[in-house]
């Protein structure tokens, strides 16, 4: 298993499944349903931030309402997985913020990416500026999404469970 790996045993599950459920309860609200005082459960929830098992806070914003109408899963190949292509592909992906997602991948990419314009006009001049401009990209393969089937921002973190709860790595 990953060395990073932190077991929380089942109160500190419950309650990351309340804050993935709606993160802005209070904590006496997360308190009352996973049958903790306030003060126990405030404390856990700082150990998780401190140990990064919680990362953030955010708000799940509906993409079309702000006018991303466009996605597209879009696949890259760089020509050369050499370190500095590879650092650099990577910076220019950071830097676009079209790009909301993206992974390194093995199999037929490189790396998969998520990729939210407007319309497809908009996402054309992002392949044109953004992608096709970086050094070493050889192939680009994209996948406009007719309909999104499921969004899950929540982990699904119960399933792992069972190992958290024996102590086991």
């Amino acid at each position: 298993m990953n060395d990073d790996f932190i077991p929380l045993d089942n109160h500190s599950l419950q309650i990351l499944h309340e804050l993935q459920r709606d993160a802005r309860q209070t904590v006496q609200q997360i308190a009352d349903k996973v049958g903790l005082s306030s003060t126990p459960c405030w404390r856990r929830i700082k150990e998780m931030e401190a140990s990064g098992v919680i990362r953030g806070y955010t708000v799940v914003v509906d993409r079309e309402k702000v006018g991303l109408n466009l996605a597209a899963v879009t696949e890259v190949n760089l020509d050369r997985h050499h370190e500095s292509k590879v650092r650099d592909f990577e910076k220019a992906v950071e830097a676009s913020p079209q790009i909301v997602r993206c992974v390194a991948a093995t199999g037929p990419a490189d790396y998969i990416l998520t990729v939210l314009v407007p319309d497809i006009k908009h996402y054309e001049k992002f392949l044109h500026t953004t992608l096709f401009e970086q050094a070493g990209v050889t192939h680009v393969r994209s996948s406009i999404v007719l309909r999104e089937v499921k969004d899950e921002g929540s982990l699904p973190i119960e399933l792992g469970a069972p190992a958290r709860q024996r102590g086991t790595r």
